[in-house]
């Protein structure tokens, strides 16, 4: 199984990638967003395991850092502003391996918010793999601090034994209960989505979750979400796509796929979940496929 680095410009800087090759006659591909910041290898090495696991299946994998990010050069940049580096990833990845009809993005937490907001934009995008998406708000945040972590505490036999042995302030936890519950009382909830700027773009002022939504729609490929169990991000997102109009039934279009890892972290730290990502996507990558034939 052959790896090459390569290293491609954006902008006067220079970008860092690696080719797993996979199969000679291999017509789809898959392209790493990596999201960040984060330690310069990945989050538990998961992406370099990923992407050995997919092209030892066939599927050429491309993985790359973003300008300001791991081995890439230039200033680290906001998820918001990374499409001219996977516009140029793509570009890359169909040279090195020109057989390739479309392009899959795979990407976890803020990286997977910046390939649905590109997709759309790129026909030779074939799919999305968005692993946890970051659909972070104030009130977003607010309402799944509440619902996901206080509503279990109250209901949870180590809050009140804390709270009788004097181990929890009651005081404090009073506190930060009524400043979340004034986020969300105090924000009227987004409900915009379709409001489009002169580019035809939704507006840089429109809630993210908004934005991430306006994307969605307009892309047509096949989807794949992978959602934590245990994971507040991947609880924000739940909350987002189940009460958000924006949202109102995305993910129940058919060409969605949804899986749900009980249980595990945002970034699937241990192996086990781990390698059942990788088989997810593996699976998917195929069914897709045969869906083209």
């Amino acid at each position: 199984m052959m790896e090459q680095p390569l290293v491609f410009d954006v902008g006067g800087e220079p970008l860092l990638g690696i080719l797993h090759e996979g199969a000679a006659g291999a017509e789809q591909g898959v392209l790493i967003v990596v999201g960040g910041p984060q330690y310069r290898v990945g989050s538990h090495r998961q992406f370099l395991l990923l992407a050995r696991h997919l092209a030892a299946a066939g599927v050429p994998v491309l993985r790359f850092d973003y300008r300001g990010m791991g081995d890439s050069g230039g200033a680290q940049r906001d998820f918001e502003r990374v499409g001219e580096d996977i516009l140029a990833a793509i570009d890359v990845f169909i040279e090195r391996v020109p057989q390739l009809r479309g392009v899959v993005l795979w990407g976890l937490c803020d990286a997977a918010s910046a390939s649905l907001m590109y997709a759309h934009r790129d026909p030779r995008v074939s799919g999305l793999v968005l692993a946890n998406p970051w659909v972070r708000t104030e009130e977003g945040l607010a309402k799944a601090v509440l619902r996901h972590y206080y509503l279990k505490r109250v209901f949870s036999w180590e809050f009140w034994s804390g709270l009788v042995r004097g181990r929890l302030n009651p005081v404090a936890s009073a506190r930060s209960i009524g400043g979340m519950l004034m986020r969300v009382l105090g924000r009227p909830s987004a409900s915009r989505a379709q409001a489009i700027a002169d580019d035809g773009g939704p507006s840089p002022d429109e809630p993210l979750p908004d934005r991430m939504a306006w994307g969605w729609q307009r892309f047509r490929g096949s989807i794949l979400l992978i959602l934590s169990g245990a994971d507040l991000t991947a609880d924000e997102f739940r909350d987002t796509a189940s009460t958000a109009p924006a949202w109102r039934g995305l993910l129940a279009e058919s060409r969605v796929t949804l899986r749900e890892l009980p249980g595990a972290n945002h970034t699937f730290s241990k192996g086990g979940w781990r390698d059942q990502v990788a088989a997810w996507t593996q699976e998917w990558m195929t069914d897709i496929h045969l869906a083209r034939d």
